[in-house]
């Protein structure tokens, strides 16, 4: 079977399943597991080119809607005529029923099964901790996860309390006033798209309207990488024991 993987979490569930030589062509973004290296790159996620995918004659083309503007990849895949899917996870349970789906799709249902058992064990419930854990996807205007996303159940899980995981929504903007107001205690800096070694926590330590923000006030800035916490795959137990860290290392309040 000939697959093409269209977003870095897809790429990730494939090779996490043993089945990386399937694959044919990747994402500009798919930079994990080093094995993927060698193969062909179709652009990066929300301007995939279409013809250079149709070039590798795949039997299923893995895309995604987890991004706003994927949906103009999956139709371009779509018009094209080639065979696809496209998971849109928001919860966990999402992310392990896409696993399952995919390892289904590629001959492998024991192995998909067995994949999501070992990530639902390491993801065990820390003892409730009750820290407000404000995930910032973007500094300008800062972006946040609300209640349909898979990190607001990470946080959860690591004994956290997403402040805005009620707002009936993928990701939402916050104003300076609804920061304050969240009070939370801890701020993760998880910027998509942004390497890791480039997250400035100055700015978010420096955010002009933020200083009464319990989390600023105690310096409790920490960098998660988005690669962590941003793609919908078997490397969110690392975000997981990221985030566990960073909560159980919050410094008291001064």
């Amino acid at each position: 079977m000939r697959v093409v993987s269209l977003a870095c979490s897809n790429t990730e569930i494939v090779c996490a399943l043993g089945l990386g030589h399937l694959l044919v062509g990747v994402d500009d973004n798919s930079d994990h597991p080093p094995e993927i290296a060698h193969l062909p790159r179709l652009g990066p996620d929300l301007a995939v080119d279409v013809d250079a995918v149709l070039a590798l004659e795949p039997d299923v083309v893995l895309a995604s809607l987890t991004v706003p503007g994927h949906e103009r990849v999956v139709e371009g895949i779509a018009a094209a005529g080639l065979p696809h899917v496209a998971p849109d996870p928001q919860s966990l349970d999402d992310v392990y029923r896409d696993i399952r789906d995919i390892g289904g799709l590629l001959g492998a249902p024991d192995r998909a099964d067995a994949l999501c058992a070992q990530m639902r064990d390491h993801l065990r419930p820390r003892d409730p901790a009750g820290a407000r854990v404000l995930v910032e996807w973007w500094p300008k205007p800062v972006f946040v996860p609300g209640k349909r996303s898979w990190v607001t159940d990470l946080v959860a899980l690591a004994g956290g309390v997403n402040p805005f995981g009620d707002r009936d929504t993928h990701s939402l903007a916050v104003t300076d006033d609804e920061a304050r107001a969240a009070a939370p205690d801890l701020v993760v800096v998880s910027w998509c798209g942004v390497p890791l070694e480039r997250y400035r926590l100055d700015v978010v330590l420096g955010r002009e309207g933020w200083a009464e923000v319990p989390a600023i006030r105690r310096g409790a800035v920490v960098p998660i990488t988005e690669a962590f916490l941003g793609r919908p795959g078997p490397r969110l137990v690392h975000g997981y024991d990221a985030l566990c860290d960073a909560i159980a290392r919050l410094p008291p309040m001064v």
